[in-house]
């Protein structure tokens, strides 16, 4: 898939921007705080109705205006999708594809696919679980919708459950219909995710070993609350995850109410990754993190190719100068061979000679496009 054009308005420091995209690369080059990533990131929310850099939709509208607007058209093999956001301050967010209004956001995601690597991916490692899961829960939720609608309702019930277990009278009866519910929707969030996880597991392991300094064994572990065998867990059922999550929610129901929170279910799993069978989180030096979080991109790219038979967009954040070893740029950079690139850079010069293609390329300064090549 291929974003021909965006049109911005009132988006963070952009008042009106307009301007198209080449198919191949196209590069974003200014100085910190002049709006590159502004435009990246206008991107990455087109396609996923979320920014990776808050989690407070009102703050992308331009300082002392009600309504952001974002547009897009992006061309698939079949068809083209005009897309729209518009973000209004009090109110939320709206979705149009080809001008028809969407109520779930869920049913949007998907018709713009896209994979970010930002100087911010060591926390994927680093950070908390909830990073991961979200992690999870983007890349799954772009190729298969139905994930996010399910998604969606598990943590409404999720939240349901966990009001009603801070209240002093529990009805045991109704708790017992909030954990079938959960039980429903974690199971079809479990069996995706386990896919999921299976082939991210296999393609960043075989990456890792291209790129990485020494021969080491990169394992990723899906960390279960269900405390699930790995044996059993990566080869269970739909029925079986919706069997083993009630069975769990009744066995916890006890320490849930003391604790007045909900202690199982994929909303308390992780991933773990090792490095010859060592924590990478604890053990590994920031050149192997950086390494691991370089594989998992790039598996990323491979994995949206494999459930949708379409490339996404890849959207490099200023990342390049963080690679230090050459191997891993020209790996990344053989990547943006096969799809359409967008990355941003404080300096062209610098890059230009990794690379085997002319850019289209956007100089910004304080909000203001111009275009240069």
């Amino acid at each position: 898939m291929i974003v021909k054009w965006v049109d911005l308005e009132n988006y963070r420091n952009y008042r009106h921007v307009f301007f198209e995209l080449s198919p191949t690369l196209n590069v974003f080059v200014g100085e910190n705080g002049q709006g590159k990533t502004n435009a990246l990131e206008s991107i990455f929310y087109l396609g996923i109705g979320k920014s990776h850099r808050t989690v407070r939709d009102y703050e992308l509208i331009q300082f002392g205006e009600t309504r952001s607007t974002l547009k897009t058209l992006v061309e698939h093999e079949i068809r083209n999708y005009q897309l729209e956001i518009q973000i209004e301050e009090n109110v939320g967010k709206k979705a149009w594809i080809n001008h028809a209004p969407y109520k779930k956001m869920s049913d949007y995601i998907g018709h713009l696919q896209v994979v970010l690597f930002s100087p911010e991916d060591l926390q994927l490692l680093k950070g908390s679980p909830a990073l991961r899961r979200r992690f999870l829960d983007i890349e799954i939720g772009q190729s298969q919708p139905t994930y996010l609608y399910h998604l969606a309702l598990y943590n409404k019930t999720l939240q349901q459950r966990n009001r009603f277990l801070k209240s002093h009278n529990i009805d045991e009866s109704l708790l017992d219909v909030l954990d079938e519910q959960l039980s429903i929707h974690g199971s079809y969030i479990l069996l995706k995710r386990i896919d999921f996880f299976k082939d991210l597991n296999h393609i960043a392991s075989s990456l890792y070993e291209k790129i990485a300094y020494q021969k080491e064994k990169l394992n990723i572990k899906y960390d279960s609350s269900l405390r699930i065998d790995d044996a059993y867990l990566y080869s269970f059922t739909i029925h079986e995850f919706q069997e083993a999550l009630y069975t769990g929610l009744q066995k916890q129901r006890k320490q849930d109410i003391h604790q007045c929170i909900t202690t199982i279910g994929p909303h308390r799993d992780d991933l773990l990754f090792y490095l010859n069978e060592k924590d990478a989180k604890k053990y590994g030096s920031q050149g192997q993190q950086r390494t691991i979080a370089l594989s998992l991109r790039l598996a990323e790219i491979e994995l949206l190719y494999k459930l949708s038979r379409e490339y996404p967009v890849l959207l490099l954040d200023d990342v390049l100068s963080e690679l230090d070893d050459d191997r891993q740029k020209n790996l990344l950079l053989s990547m943006t061979e096969k799809v359409q690139t967008i990355l941003t850079t404080t300096s062209w010069s610098s890059l230009a000679d990794y690379f085997r293609m002319a850019p289209k390329l956007y100089k910004v300064d304080s909000g203001i496009l111009t275009s240069e090549g």
